[in-house]
């Protein structure tokens, strides 16, 4: 008998390895356990050392494990009390966070509007948002430029713009979040030259 060749296989055919049939054991994995108040500070810690991030986010990062993983200890979990402790201890900064992302959104050329939607959705409370404000407000005429800049509108297209493209470099702009009349500011400026930013305040 040929090496390999099992008494019911045909001539030219190698029997197929125990493996390739399927029949190895099956590799489960185990469910996580549910969480004690020590396994959710070891979450929060594990989270705050991998990303940067807010009080609110992380009290929504713990809330969901738990729901995922369920609760098993007498008291109730608190997230929000190991969120307190963390930005006590350092662990989170939400202003630092905040003026960190507005200005990198800020050089990325998006507007005050757009900046201020990012804090809220990142969990910024109202105290931290309004205290920007101003510094958001102040990076405008910049941002908008850098816009601009950025996807070749105003004074920096390529082609010579007619209405309909005007309004749709304004409709970019205004999505960008910027307010409708720095956008047509903008956008007027002329073609080919380097804007005069003082002209734009």
């Amino acid at each position: 008998m040929a090496h390999g060749m099992g008494p019911n296989c045909r001539a030219g055919f190698r029997q197929p390895l125990w493996h390739n049939w399927g029949v190895s054991p099956a590799r489960t994995r185990r469910p996580a356990p549910p969480l004690d108040p020590a396994a959710l500070e070891r979450l929060a810690l594990r989270y705050v050392e991998r990303f940067a991030t807010t009080r609110g986010k992380l009290v929504e990062y713990l809330r969901r494990k738990v729901r995922e993983r369920g609760w098993d200890s007498g008291a109730s979990p608190e997230p929000e009390a190991l969120a307190e402790r963390f930005t006590a201890l350092g662990y989170i900064d939400d202003r630092g966070y905040a003026e960190a992302k507005a200005a990198a959104l800020g050089r990325r050329g998006l507007g005050a509007r757009r900046v201020g939607d990012a804090l809220l959705q990142a969990r910024i409370g109202e105290e931290d948002r309004a205290a920007l404000e101003p510094e958001i407000v102040g990076r405008a005429v910049d941002a908008a430029l850098a816009f601009a800049r950025r996807k070749r509108l105003g004074p920096w297209s390529r082609v010579e713009v007619d209405r309909v493209q005007r309004e749709k470099q304004l409709a970019a702009m205004l999505r960008a979040g910027h307010p409708l009349d720095l956008a047509r500011r903008v956008l007027a400026l002329p073609a080919g030259e380097e804007p005069d930013r003082d002209l734009l305040d």
